[in-house]
């Protein structure tokens, strides 16, 4: 598995991933990463054998070429919040593409990044069309493919404690809706390491992971968490569902990526947990890290040395 081309890679998670795998090679093989403008992926670009290449992996073309040299490939590609079509053509349509585009190239090897709560009968669009990718790539012949299933993703740039903490800071109280929805949320670091540990595991191939840390929290719990770690703790108020939804509909006016959507409020009906029916991270050799002892260190409890002490402790953890 030497070279390795990671769709998805200049995101949030995707940094985590090709950092673990460039730690994993030591410069040797390729790792290709496209990105649709070459100037996203300029924080990686010191990273040795990573090659970002600019290019639309929704066309058949483009993607056989990222392809044609490539020993595996990791997808992370994803959207949170869209239209019914959007997220057919990204969890759908895209790994139907890479399916064929494995065929016609030869790659066998493919980690698929899913979700939690991903079923043909979930009551959201996103997860109803994560499960369709997810059979999607199941049903290619030849494919040795591996599903990681995450709940919601912590970390030093993540866009879900840092967007409550920022708007605790300008508001007097946090009106919340779903507030008893339940999550088991885990580390980015614990989710590349377990991606990174799928490529060379051959017992990984045909397994569906759930990616979960340690412990379970209402959405609540971690509003405050995230407002008390940040220095600027303010009441939760729990909306009713149909006043949420209404809040939801309002934050879907404004400009640029909503906090919160119909959508996902929908997904907020069933719990955002490990089943316990599917291995874990313990089964790929990872004890996840617990949310309070990473996130107060990123949201500034300990001062401008947070992000120092947060590689010190990676580091601890080898």
């Amino acid at each position: 598995m030497g070279n390795i081309v990671v769709l998805g890679g200049t995101g949030f998670v995707g940094t985590h991933v090709c950092e673990k795998l460039v730690e994993r090679s030591g410069g040797a093989g390729a790792l290709v990463v496209p990105t649709r403008r070459i100037g996203h992926a300029r924080h990686l670009q010191p990273l040795p054998s990573l090659v970002p290449v600019q290019a639309d992996v929704h066309d058949d073309a483009q993607l056989e070429r990222l392809l044609s040299t490539a020993d595996a490939v990791i997808n992370l590609v994803a959207v949170l919040h869209g239209s019914e079509s959007q997220f057919q053509r990204v969890h759908v349509e895209l790994p139907r593409r890479l399916a064929r585009a494995c065929a016609t190239t030869g790659v066998r090897r493919l980690i698929h990044v899913s979700s939690l709560g991903a079923a043909p009968d979930a009551p959201s669009r996103y997860q109803r069309s994560k499960a369709a990718g997810e059979a999607a790539l199941r049903s290619a012949p030849g494919l040795e493919c591996t599903i990681l299933r995450p709940s919601v993703i912590f970390g030093e740039q993540d866009r879900f404690l840092n967007q409550f903490a920022s708007l605790q800071k300008r508001l007097p109280l946090m009106p919340l809706a779903r507030a008893a929805a339940k999550f088991q949320p885990v580390w980015v670091e614990d989710v590349a390491r377990a991606i990174v540990a799928c490529v060379d595991r051959r017992d990984s191939v045909g397994q569906t992971y759930e990616c979960v840390g340690p412990r379970v929290y209402t959405l609540a719990e971690l509003v405050r968490c995230a407002g008390h770690w940040s220095g600027h703790p303010r009441p939760v108020l729990p909306l009713p569902d149909a006043l949420g939804r209404v809040q939801a509909m309002l934050l879907e006016l404004l400009p640029g990526e909503p906090l919160m959507s119909r959508d996902n409020l929908d997904s907020m009906h069933i719990d955002n947990v490990a089943t316990g029916g599917l291995p874990d991270l313990h089964a790929l050799g990872i004890e996840p890290m617990p949310l309070e002892g990473i996130a107060p260190l990123y949201l500034g409890r300990v001062g401008s040395r947070s992000h120092l002490n947060l590689f010190r402790m990676g580091a601890r953890r080898g």
